[in-house]
């Protein structure tokens, strides 16, 4: 029987679960995706955690806890969501130990912060210290805020994923603030070894507002490229990944023991079902990546994806001809971007206040 995942990794990609909740913790089920699916990391996010805490009765002790400790929902947010990610950093250690790039779990600063460069770096820096395990992942949204924010955490020796990268232009601007951040570290006498960086392109929802604008369009030429734009733009941010770390800045910085900042394929569960539920992963195979995916996808994988070879490197020819020919039918994917990175924020940011909401309902409940 082929074991298809194992093909995946075996062609150099990570598989990274994104999902987390204390129910997979603690009834084993994390552990044994790790043994079974090829799992090497964890993703989380606001969306995530709002729903593992409104579905999870395994928080209610430590709710009853902070509770009878006067913990306001602030705290207890923090201290949920972190006991999480720490538990899911020893789960992933041995995966961690053995190779130091994978075996990593991410927790996000607060999205209401995208937007403030100072606030963002002292979420980032609480958060690594709270978590305390050497193989979490910080993740910190590519907004403009962010990027100042992304070099400063990373000159502090905090490892980071830069999540929310929509374009190849921001992807530039968030790969120049880590090697300006590895340089400030690299000057201020820290072991750049012990840095490690993954830059999350997200991929499905690049092909969902874009189709949604070629089927306004409705010629024939338009139609031909739905499902083409969303593959296209992460096979360009791979030839941009190329360029900067084959750079000698870059390699200047792997000398002193620099890693580099891997592409992670994120937003890779297909939303339209006329395209292959392994879509965005087949059609991105590379090696040195990351494909953090929902379950769902992770098993469709499992049971029917295909492996066929390097579907990114040498690419990126034809992947600008996709784009000419979006400018031809009338797509502005300048806009396009503004839209995605808007609702990006946006949808974080709810999922982030239900999540605060579920906490206070269930504290002023231990309460009574």
């Amino acid at each position: 029987m082929t074991d298809r995942l194992q093909a995946l990794s075996d062609a150099g990609v990570s598989i990274w679960l994104d999902d987390l909740s204390r129910e997979r913790i603690e009834s084993g089920n994390l552990t044994d995706l790790v043994k079974d699916r090829h799992v090497v990391g964890v993703t989380t996010n606001p969306t995530i955690f709002a729903a593992a805490l409104a579905d999870g009765e395994r928080y209610d002790d430590q709710v009853r806890r902070l509770a009878a400790d006067g913990a306001d929902v602030s705290k207890a947010t923090f201290e949920l969501t972190t006991e999480d990610v720490r538990n899911a950093c020893d789960i992933m250690r041995p995966t961690y130990d053995a190779t130091s790039k994978d075996g990593r779990v991410s927790i996000e600063v607060d999205p209401f912060l995208a937007h403030d460069t100072d606030g963002t770096v002292k979420s980032a820096r609480d958060l690594w210290a709270a978590v305390d395990r050497p193989n979490v992942l910080v993740k910190i949204p590519a907004t403009e805020a962010g990027i100042p924010a992304i070099r400063q955490a990373t000159a502090d020796g905090i490892s980071v994923n830069v999540t929310l990268i929509f374009d190849t232009e921001r992807y530039r601007a968030v790969m120049d603030a880590y090697l300006s951040g590895l340089e400030d570290a690299k000057e201020a006498g820290t072991d750049l070894s012990t840095i490690q960086s993954v830059a999350s392109f997200f991929v499905s929802r690049v092909d969902t507002e874009v189709d949604k604008r070629l089927d306004a369009i409705g010629t024939e030429e338009a139609d031909a490229l739905r499902g083409e734009a969303a593959v296209a733009n992460a096979r360009l941010a791979y030839a941009a990944y190329e360029e900067v770390f084959g750079s000698e800045r870059f390699a200047a910085l792997r000398e002193a023991g620099a890693n580099p900042q891997r592409p992670l394929w994120a937003s890779t569960g297909v939303k339209d079902e006329r395209y292959p539920d392994t879509k965005y992963v087949t059609d991105l195979v590379v090696a040195d990546t990351v494909n953090t995916m929902p379950e769902k996808t992770l098993e469709a994988f499992a049971d029917h994806g295909e492996v066929e070879g390097d579907a990114v490197t040498g690419k990126a020819g034809e992947a600008q001809q996709v784009f000419d020919r979006l400018a031809e039918v009338g797509i502005d994917f300048s806009d396009v971007l503004l839209v995605l990175e808007k609702e990006g924020v946006e949808k974080f940011e709810k999922s982030w206040q239900e999540l605060v909401d579920t906490i206070e309902g269930q504290l002023e409940k231990a309460r009574q």
